[in-house]
């Protein structure tokens, strides 16, 4: 099977969560377009930069880049970064890119 990538493992991991952090993790969701698990994902780096001192600064950046995914990324992205990051744009980018690869012939 020369060529097919390795599938990543993944580790689901359940949390609790009161009504104020809901709310608030429905208000990220809503303003940012991200999925919850990228939400999680991104405030646990956060925390860890800066909980976890003892690591070379930009420790984060090399774990993040390490572990990107092959996912496409809009071409004017660097142009547009807080709109795709932080106004919902990559998720209504994301879908019409993939519609328009789901379309036959």
């Amino acid at each position: 099977m020369a060529g097919k990538k390795p599938q990543r493992v993944r580790e689901q991991v359940v949390v609790y969560l009161d009504g104020r952090d809901r709310a608030l993790l429905d208000q990220m969701v809503a303003k940012t377009g991200l999925p919850k698990t990228e939400l999680f994902r991104r405030g646990l780096r956060h925390l860890a930069n800066e909980t976890l001192v003892e690591k070379k600064p930009g420790w984060s950046l090399d774990y993040l880049v390490a572990t990107a995914s092959d996912q496409p990324f809009p071409p004017d992205g660097s142009e547009r970064l807080d709109y795709y990051l932080y106004g919902g744009g990559y998720e209504k980018w994301f879908r019409k890119t993939r519609k328009r690869r789901a379309r036959p012939g």
